[in-house]
């Protein structure tokens, strides 16, 4: 099974027999890949009930819910991990949702669509536009996305709370690009976080 360039790195990074949540875990693609590979405990919330009975039907643990308003009930540092995977663009409140997860996780995986990258900006500048494309395939009505962040602003927001950066990666299509200029050149960004 392939996974997604971002699902790949996290995967990647992840350590064997770690316990997971995935929120926004989509079909489970990510879930199924770290229990078969790394022998991952793996819990997922899933706010599709399309995607929450195709991941049950991999035989993973995944729960129907929404990423605002069901993280309260898990307990702290109840993970190793927590993911958030191309979804915080799309919560109503960004700022709580990662909060939660700090708590939940004691490493957090967080993966999001570059609104700064060079193809956007031109998008905007020539075409006057909300600009379509590969990574941002929605036309401005029907996106899911309902907080346009940068890589920059979430520097920002991180060092403004104290939030340690652990790692970070940055993708252009499938290929990494590195961290210099990654705000114009990188089209989504990976980052592992925690708690100072």
């Amino acid at each position: 099974m392939s996974l997604r360039p971002d699902l790949a790195i996290i995967a990647d990074h992840v350590e064997p027999g770690a316990r997971v949540l995935d929120i926004g875990c989509g079909d489970g693609a990510l879930m199924a890949a770290l229990r078969d590979a790394r022998q991952v405990d793996a819990r997922g919330i899933e706010i599709d009930a399309g995607n929450v009975a195709a991941a049950m039907a991999r035989g993973l643990s995944v729960v129907q819910g929404d990423a605002d308003i069901d993280l309260a009930g898990y307990p702290d540092a109840g993970f190793d991990y927590a993911i958030l995977s191309q979804t915080l663009q799309t919560s109503r409140a960004p700022e709580r949702v990662l909060e939660q997860l700090l708590r939940i996780g004691r490493h957090v995986f967080v993966s999001f669509p570059n609104f700064a990258h060079w193809r956007v900006r031109l998008s905007l500048l020539f075409g006057g536009r909300m600009p379509v494309t590969r990574s941002l395939p929605e036309a401005w009505y029907d996106t899911p996305n309902i907080h346009h962040l940068t890589i920059d602003d979430f520097r920002a927001f991180l060092r403004d709370r104290a939030i340690v950066r652990e790692r970070e990666w940055f993708l252009s299509g499938e290929r990494r690009t590195g961290a210099t200029a990654a705000n114009l050149l990188a089209a989504h960004a990976i980052f592992l976080i925690r708690r100072a």
